[in-house]
């Protein structure tokens, strides 16, 4: 029995069957390559979900690693210690909001915004204002999988078998500008929205609705909360794609690469905002601790060193150029969209999505298929364009295929 063997025995006695696994057995990682047990190199193109930003084995995560190690991992909240202020500084500098909460991860951040929420709503209302505690969210939306996070998550597979979800949550058609206009009222204390939607196909928000939310907000006192998970910290070659755009929320929330793939979330608001929390209303254990701060402010400085947001806008304009070439060759792909390396290619089929995933690791490339038939690619911010000719030619390759396969079919039909 082979080592990947035994760790599938002993998974599928012990785990919960939460993920369908491929079968390789991952044991390192150089650059945007992941190594298997048999030394066989991967090109990541999904880089842990959006987490690696700085692909494996970087030098300057594994020292800011070890040097922190050696002196603090673990403080409590009930204290103090060198990397929270320093690296919510940072953060603020680069988000234009004023404070910070750290936690573990983006759906405990997102938890921490929905709560911020209804307290800002509710000091609001002790001040005479007259707002309501629901939310409204997006069609495609993904926020997390935690109570709040979910319920604000609009597909059905996600939310309906822990029914019954927290209520006050009403969903939006993406989009939709006047669907938006007419779900809006006073009774609403937020509008939640990701910029980008990552887990919902790479769907970028138009700019005539992100202002519009940003107006209906305003009108009221009501909040705009803008999920940063996925496409914040540098992905779309901005500190987060709302700035595309021009808008500011009152608050946001980031993870995903903050920390170099050290758990690591933040919810960062207005100072406005902020007046709503006191001591003990909020917390968290691990949170902000002295490992995942460093590694941080790390991250974020090597990113400025590097130029590494000039680099990902450059090398995903590219990666976008190049699946734009493609579509116009293969008619199976019906749209490219996304922004620096947040990409999406839409397929005309769900079974070709996962048919084209599977053919792709064959080629020991990874990617990934979300929303059924799209093609989702977050790459490491270093990657470079021969990485994404090897992916242009491995689909292009896999899709004259399919397309020869199908046209070899014999016709179905009768008299």
């Amino acid at each position: 029995m082979t080592k990947l063997d035994q760790i599938k025995a002993a998974e599928s006695r012990l785990l919960l069957s939460t993920y369908e696994r491929n079968p390789i057995l991952f044991v390192g990682g150089e650059g945007v390559h992941l190594i298997d047990e048999n030394g066989t190199q991967y090109l990541d193109l999904l880089s842990g979900i959006g987490v690696n930003a700085l692909g494996y084995s970087n030098p300057v995560i594994e020292q800011a690693i070890a040097r922190q190690s050696r002196a603090l991992i673990h403080t409590s909240n009930l204290f103090y210690h060198e990397g929270q202020a320093e690296l919510a500084l940072r953060l603020t500098e680069r988000t234009g909001l004023d404070r910070c909460f750290f936690a573990n991860t983006g759906t405990e951040a997102w938890e921490g915004a929905l709560k911020l929420a209804r307290a800002y709503a509710g000091l609001r209302r002790s001040e005479g204002a007259n707002i309501g505690t629901k939310f409204l969210a997006l069609e495609h939306s993904f926020h997390g999988r935690t109570f709040g996070s979910v319920s604000t998550t609009h597909k059905a597979k996600y939310r309906e078998p822990f029914g019954p979800v927290v209520p006050g949550v009403d969903f939006v058609g993406f989009n939709d500008v006047a669907d938006l206009r007419d779900k809006f009222s006073k009774e609403v204390c937020a509008i939640l929205v990701e910029a980008i939607q990552g887990e919902g196909g790479i769907r970028p928000l138009s700019q005539e609705f992100f202002a519009e939310a940003r107006a209906l907000a305003s009108s009221t006192g009501a909040l705009l909360i803008v999920d940063e998970i996925q496409a914040g910290m540098g992905r779309t070659g901005k500190w987060c794609a709302y700035q595309h755009y021009g808008i500011q929320p009152d608050v946001t929330t980031l993870a995903k690469p903050l920390a170099g793939g050290i758990p690591l979330g933040a919810m960062l608001c207005t100072e406005e905002v902020a007046r709503s929390i006191h001591a003990g209303m909020h917390g968290t254990t691990f949170g902000g601790g002295p490992l995942a701060c460093a590694v941080a402010i790390t991250l974020i400085d090597h990113i400025e060193q590097q130029h590494l947001l000039e680099h990902a806008t450059e090398v995903g304009d590219y990666f976008q150029k190049r699946l734009r070439e493609l579509a116009r060759r293969h008619d199976s792909i019906v749209d490219v969209r996304g922004k620096g390396l947040m990409l999406a290619a839409e397929l005309d089929s769900a079974d070709l999505a996962k048919l084209t995933v599977a053919e792709m690791l064959k080629r020991r490339i990874l990617i990934n298929c979300t929303s059924d038939t799209v093609l989702r690619f977050l790459p490491p911010y270093i990657v470079e364009r021969e990485h994404v000719n090897q992916a242009i030619d491995g689909l292009d390759a896999i899709f004259t295929e399919h397309a020869a396969a199908h046209s070899a079919l014999p016709a179905t039909g009768g008299h």
